[in-house]
């Protein structure tokens, strides 16, 4: 069985954005959204993550993620994505493309 670690990457007061990974890699995220009844989340998985896999990280979520931030939830709702990463996408203000232009980057 994977040793998975979870990085938290954002938190609002109502939500939290973690990257999932294990030894070797990276495999996953996932977004937990608290309401007053449920916790709802999104887990989104490399391709080569198998079924038993997302059960146990689901597991793992619930134990690590969720209950440390919302121990009486009623119910946890997860939908989840198996794909691969096809990148991180941001915008850049002109200014910080002027300035790696300028600095050869």
């Amino acid at each position: 069985m994977p040793d998975y670690s979870f990085d938290r990457e954002a938190r609002t007061t109502n939500s939290e954005q973690w990257v999932i990974e294990t030894p070797e890699h990276s495999i996953g995220r996932v977004d937990v959204h608290f309401t007053t009844s449920a916790a709802h989340a999104t887990l989104a998985v490399h391709s080569s993550v198998t079924d038993d896999e997302i059960e146990r990280l689901i597991a793992e979520i619930d134990e690590r993620v969720v209950l440390s931030g919302d121990p009486y939830r009623e119910d946890l709702i997860v939908t989840v994505w198996r794909g691969e990463e096809v990148g991180v996408f941001a915008e850049e203000t002109a200014a910080e493309s002027q300035d790696d232009m300028e600095n050869g980057e």
